[in-house]
């Protein structure tokens, strides 16, 4: 299988696929997340005014961690530090920036919803946005594949030699993967605390990113992998302990199910008695 085009022309202007892809994926998330808040009855319309800091600082932080992890060969080529349309974003730099951006914008815009309640919205949207970012993203720039290997499922990258581990296409899988369970939590864990579903995430997308970075990523040119490695379990272990904590704090007891035989349902009014005072 020949390399995906990484850029074409139209006229004299070249535009890069990774950019059509990163675009893709920031407006599918943004649609994502406005759908989520009216879904759980939250004012919307304050978050496109802030969708697009978000944005910027998930660039920045991104293209930053990936220039410091990978300070030696930058400090040799500084033109290309900011050439972000060649690849080189660090998933953990994304998230350090933007989420506290949008935590931060979030309490001013929409004082009405809590931080850690935001945080248990967004996160199914972060894990569908990741999948279609590493469809979209990684697969179609210079160098997005991984080790070289002759199985037969791998693939040809442009700037690289040999068939590629895809490693951009098995980061959609585990995200798929994850935003799938994070969704069965929400149907069938009703009674869950608040910030349980944001340490679930926490803690399964740092377990999924230690392993692919041990297992696909691991080679002599890729400086920052023990960094992800680390940062990795350190998520995992957070999220889990997190988990277990929230779970063991008392929770009230789920509504009562309503009852469409009874009068008594919690969602009628009960009829006064015969002797009930009435005010006017």
């Amino acid at each position: 299988m020949k390399p995906i085009p990484v850029a074409f022309h139209i006229g004299p202007l070249e535009v890069h696929t990774y950019g059509i892809g990163l675009a893709i994926t920031f407006w599918f998330a943004y649609r994502y997340f406005e759908r989520r808040l009216r879904n759980n009855a939250y004012p919307w319309q304050w978050f496109t005014g802030v969708f697009l800091w978000i944005v910027v600082a998930s660039i920045a932080g991104a293209r930053l961690l990936h220039v410091v992890a990978n300070w030696s060969t930058y400090s040799a080529h500084p033109s290309q530090i900011l050439a972000i349309w060649q690849g080189g974003l660090s998933s953990f730099g994304g998230l350090l920036f933007g989420i506290p951006v949008g935590v931060i914008l979030a309490r001013r815009r929409c004082p009405e919803l809590p931080s850690i309640r935001a945080l248990d919205i967004v996160s199914p949207v972060l894990m569908a946005a990741w999948g279609v970012g590493r469809l979209l993203g990684p697969q179609l720039m210079v160098a997005g594949g991984g080790r070289q290997t002759t199985a037969w499922w791998g693939l040809r990258y442009a700037g690289q030699a040999g068939k590629r581990v895809p490693v951009p296409l098995i980061q959609a899988f585990d995200s798929f993967i994850i935003f799938a369970i994070l969704l069965l939590i929400e149907h069938y864990i009703r009674n869950r605390p608040v910030g349980f579903v944001v340490a679930a995430t926490a803690a399964l997308w740092g377990l999924g990113r230690f392993f692919e970075e041990n297992v696909f990523l691991r080679q002599n040119d890729h400086v920052g992998s023990w960094l992800v490695q680390g940062a990795g379990l350190g998520l995992f272990a957070v999220g889990l302990i997190t988990m277990v904590v929230l779970w063991r704090r008392p929770r009230p007891e789920p509504a009562a199910e309503r009852d469409p035989d009874h009068s008594d349902n919690l969602n009628e009014t009960p009829p006064l008695a015969a002797d009930s005072p009435v005010e006017v």
